[in-house]
């Protein structure tokens, strides 16, 4: 499918792009473009890499004439530029306003202008429910992306993915516990029983090639993903790492929800369960409000919502089981330090 095919990642030169290219770079694809405003990491792709595949756009989702130039003779796009950190947004809500909804218009209007086939958009769960600065903008970006897909249709057909938290991905706290453990100090926790999503970066990778494969327009995807709560998380590194660091419990921060919805239960009642994934067909009713109101829909699920809380928890020795995937506890069993 990707066999000399033209592939831009915006945001790419984040985990998840460096991620795509570990995958990708060796196979038969023609060309992979990273889109970014980060000279400095795109440079040390290049060095890292070294592949003639592999392309550099500077530029920013916020500027369509940038989106512009970079999807030019572009098969198909992963979407994964954003700002991500809750607080962050909490206090700038409208940079996360410009780069997560705006920034995503746009490259979706500049895809469907160029002929792009497909696209993949990245969202979160923060999106589910949100309460945050973060999520709203998040939200925001895949109304806008079933919005588009109801214009581009098959000819530039458009998916939302939805995951939450990528263990290990930057910024997440299994490098900072690490790194703590390391300097033998303790470890900082804002709420034990906060429970997440427990994903490895290669299953955020799967769950994108597969929306992409089997998406018809406007579907958004969820991939069934094993929790545990933050508590059991330490515990189980703490266990690897062989430590006896204390752990400090410090309280939530700005914006942050006690436990990860994947799937609202609005959603639920209309999802596809495919098995590993869900599926939720795009709500392609127009405004003739006799659909809305004088007809109806199918009921609302009375089940709740699929989150982090009620699914099962992973015990301190499945969540060994987990963290021996990821490089960095691999890394630090190795005698490596980590930084963050």
């Amino acid at each position: 499918m990707f066999k000399e095919k033209a592939l831009l990642i915006t945001g790419g030169t984040g985990t998840f792009g460096n991620a795509v290219l570990r995958r990708f770079l060796n196979t038969e694809i023609g060309e992979i473009r990273i889109f970014s405003r980060d000279e400095k990491k795109q440079d040390d792709l290049r060095k890292e890499y070294n592949n003639n595949k592999l392309k550099f756009y500077i530029g920013d989702v916020r500027n369509p004439d940038s989106v512009r130039d970079a999807v030019q003779g572009v098969d198909f796009i992963f979407h994964a530029a954003a700002l991500k950190q809750v607080p962050s947004c909490e206090f700038f809500p409208l940079e996360a306003l410009r780069t997560n909804a705006l920034g995503t218009h746009n490259v979706l209007s500049q895809a469907t202008i160029a002929g792009v086939k497909r696209v993949v958009v990245l969202s979160t769960d923060k999106a589910v429910y949100p309460i945050n600065a973060m999520g709203i903008s998040k939200a925001m970006m895949e109304k806008i992306a079933v919005a588009q897909s109801r214009v581009s249709g098959e000819r530039t057909v458009i998916n939302v993915t939805r995951y939450g938290n990528v263990m290990a991905s930057r910024g997440s706290v299994i490098p900072l516990f690490i790194k703590l453990m390391q300097e033998k100090k303790p470890i900082t926790i804002t709420d034990p029983n906060m429970t997440r999503f427990m994903m490895t970066i290669d299953d955020a990778v799967d769950l994108v090639l597969y929306a992409f494969t089997n998406g018809q327009p406007g579907d958004t995807f969820v991939q069934k993903a094993p929790s545990a709560t933050i508590g059991t998380l330490a515990q189980a590194l703490k266990k690897l790492l062989k430590s006896d660091v204390p752990v400090s419990i410090i309280g939530t921060r700005h914006g942050e929800k006690l436990y990860e919805s994947l799937l609202t239960r609005e959603e639920l009642a209309v999802a596809e369960d495919l098995g590993g994934y869900y599926r939720v067909p795009a709500d392609n009713r127009d405004l003739n409000y006799a659909a809305y109101f004088s007809e109806g829909r199918e009921e609302v699920s009375l089940k709740e919502d699929y989150n982090s809380h009620n699914v099962q928890l992973e015990d301190v020795d499945g969540m060994c089981e987990l963290l021996l995937k990821l490089d960095c506890v691999q890394d630090a069993l190795n005698g490596k330090i980590i930084s963050v």
